[in-house]
């Protein structure tokens, strides 16, 4: 498949803005900062930009390998000419700075654990009613399947799907976690990487409709669109994906089950 034409040249200007005078000040300099550190770490492929929407909500559902990710799918989101609404731990709230940039350009806090949780797919609901477009990481966090592949997904995505008749995206990226991997702890800009991204056309979830949120049904539709970012990792890397999702969980007892053999 042919490389696309340069990206630093978006299909239009967005005609989204962040509510407040500071938001769009701190939406200036994360790009003036991630666009160049992307480019200086690595070279970027993306196919399929244009499968993301110019305008109206949408859902981008992505696999997690690297604490890098964010930062290259904002830039990719805004590529396209949109503005990234990430489902985030809200523990990134009480980092001094990084709270007030999180605020300003409309981040969406995960309340882990807690009694707040509600609130993460509240505001991810919200965001979609008035058009938006926000990330979901299904894997929860970044995947500790030794060899990349997502694991197990969670369920917010399929509950935002049967709320909402907005377009699903699976996309898929490698490369990232060549360049930090937090598992292992190592940091390793150079020799300078590539980065892939493959976005996919919509899912059709239209079995779906009208369904109960069920256990049956969440996990289908999660299952669903992780099937299909695992089929575009699979692609990136021109290699056979695994039959289950990663499991930590299985992995250890398989493991505890080894050691007791």
């Amino acid at each position: 498949m042919a490389e696309p034409a340069s990206l630093k040249r978006p299909r239009k200007r967005t005609k989204e803005r962040p509510p407040t005078l500071m938001g769009r000040f701190w939406l200036r300099l994360a790009a003036i900062v991630f666009y160049p550190a992307t480019s200086l770490l690595s070279r970027v492929r993306v196919h399929g930009l244009a499968n993301i929407p110019a305008t109206g909500p949408a859902i981008l559902v992505l696999n997690h390998i690297s604490h890098l990710d964010p930062v290259y799918d904002a830039v990719t989101v805004h590529r396209a000419a949109r503005i990234p609404r990430f489902m985030a731990k809200s523990t990134l709230w009480n980092v001094p700075v990084l709270r007030n940039v999180l605020i300003g350009v409309e981040q969406i806090p995960v309340f882990r654990r807690t009694a707040d949780a509600r609130k993460s797919l509240e505001s991810a609901h919200d965001a979609l009613e008035v058009g938006k477009v926000v990330i979901l990481y299904p894997d929860g966090t970044v995947t500790k399947d030794p060899e990349g592949w997502p694991m197990i997904p969670k369920p917010g995505v399929a509950r935002l799907a049967l709320e909402h008749d907005v377009p699903i995206l699976p996309a898929a990226r490698w490369g990232t976690r060549d360049i930090y991997d937090h598992y292992a702890k190592k940091f390793r800009p150079f020799p300078r990487k590539t980065v892939h991204v493959r976005i996919g056309e919509p899912l059709d979830l239209s079995e779906f409709h009208g369904k109960s949120a069920d256990a049956h049904t969440l996990r289908a539709i999660s299952e669903a669109a992780m099937n299909r970012v695992r089929e575009l990792l699979s692609e990136i890397r021109e290699q056979q994906p695994p039959e289950e999702f990663y499991s930590p969980a299985r992995s250890q007892q398989t493991r505890s089950d080894d050691d007791g053999a």
